[in-house]
């Protein structure tokens, strides 16, 4: 290069880069590359109507078997097979809950 075209130090000028540029065919196979993931119609993300009332029964189900575990009430009462049980309901109505759109 000349003299002339140099800036202080030995730099280039702006707008002379040398380096590596990135031109329309990179940007073509940036798009090109399927990254973009359309969204998912609202027909397809809505639950049944039945779905949140299933969750509200296993969530007080579970509660219940709980309660009456506690108070006596349950055959062969209290056992912890009871309380077991409540507390794998209340855990299956969050898991369904998680699933609610």
């Amino acid at each position: 290069m000349s003299p002339l075209k140099q800036g202080p130090g030995g730099a280039t000028r702006k707008g002379r880069s040398a380096g590596r540029t990135t031109g329309g065919a990179a940007r073509r196979a940036k798009t090109a590359s399927g990254r973009y993931t359309p969204p998912i119609p609202r027909r397809v993300r809505k639950s049944p109507k039945w779905f949140g009332p299933l969750i509200l029964l296993l969530l007080l189900c579970g509660a219940l078997m709980i309660v009456l575990n506690y108070f006596n009430v349950m055959p062969d009462s209290p056992t912890n097979w009871y309380l077991l049980g409540g507390i794998l309901l209340i855990a299956v109505g969050f898991a369904t809950a998680t699933q609610y759109r």
